[in-house]
Order: C-alpha cells, then sequence, then structure tokens
C-alpha cells in the first residue's frame, strides 16, 4: 500500500512539475482550475514547477527503496505542501463551477491525505516490525546464575 501511495504521488508530481516548468503557459491555460486564480506569472510557474520536480525526486526515491527514512521525509515534504493547498482551494472557490469545486476538492484531499497515510503507514510498519523483533529475541539471561 506505501508503494501504490508513493507511485500516485510520485506521477502526480512528475507530471505536473514537468509540465508548469516547461510549458508554464500551457499548464496555466489547460491544467484544470488553475486559471482560477489570476494571473499568470512565468516566474512563480516555473519556480513551482521545479519546486514540485524536486518534490518527485524524493517521492521517487521513497519509491526505489520504500524504507521509513525515506518514505516519512518523502511523504512530509509532500505533505507539508498538499494539506495547505487542499484547504486553499477549499476556501477560494468563488469563480468555480459546481464541477470544478468537487474536482479540485476531491482530487486536493485524496493526495493530501495520501501523503499522510504513507507517514501513518510507515509508522504502523515499524511499530509492527520492531513488536516482531522483540518476539523473535531469545530472553536475555544474566551470565553465571
Amino acid at each position: 500500500m506505501i508503494r501504490i501511495a508513493l507511485a500516485v504521488l510520485f506521477l502526480d508530481e512528475l507530471v505536473v512539475g514537468f509540465w508548469n516548468q516547461a510549458f508554464p503557459e500551457s499548464f496555466y491555460r489547460n491544467f484544470p482550475t488553475v486559471a482560477l486564480t489570476p494571473p499568470f506569472s512565468e516566474h512563480y510557474a516555473r519556480d513551482f514547477g521545479g519546486a514540485t520536480l524536486g518534490i518527485a525526486v524524493v517521492l521517487g526515491i521513497a519509491l526505489a527503496v520504500p524504507r521509513s527514512e525515506f518514505t516519512i521525509p518523502a511523504a512530509a515534504a509532500f505533505s507539508i505542501f498538499a494539506v495547505p493547498h487542499f484547504f486553499f482551494h477549499l476556501t477560494h472557490l468563488d469563480h468555480a463551477t459546481r464541477g470544478e469545486s468537487v474536482f479540485l476538492t476531491t482530487a486536493n484531499a485524496v493526495v493530501a491525505l495520501l501523503g499522510l497515510l504513507v507517514i501513518a503507514l510507515s509508522l504502523l510498519r515499524d511499530a509492527r516490525n520492531r513488536r516482531g523483533q522483540r518476539a523473535e529475541r531469545p530472553p536475555n539471561r544474566a551470565a553465571g546464575g
């Protein structure tokens, strides 16, 4: 489940980041609902694209090596962006159609929750592994008894 969530987040960030970095005007004109919050700024679009690609790199590493040392920081980096992004769109639906509003809130909620899910699942997996390791160890017997 961790790998599936990471794969979704990685692909999302890779596509959005590349499109925004390489073709900022196209992203602004064609990505659903982006034009609802004008004005267009090539500078901000390319900066956002670069930062998004940076998050994609970290998510890609976590996807390739899904140990908690990678999954938790990658998901945290994504979540630091995704959770406020969700709330921004939730409170800025003035010019959106009903369909756009549903799309924005649903899509942003899903990816924000996926980031948090990766953190939770990684922590649960680590706790389960620690319990399993304790159960497998022989009792610690003091020498000389």
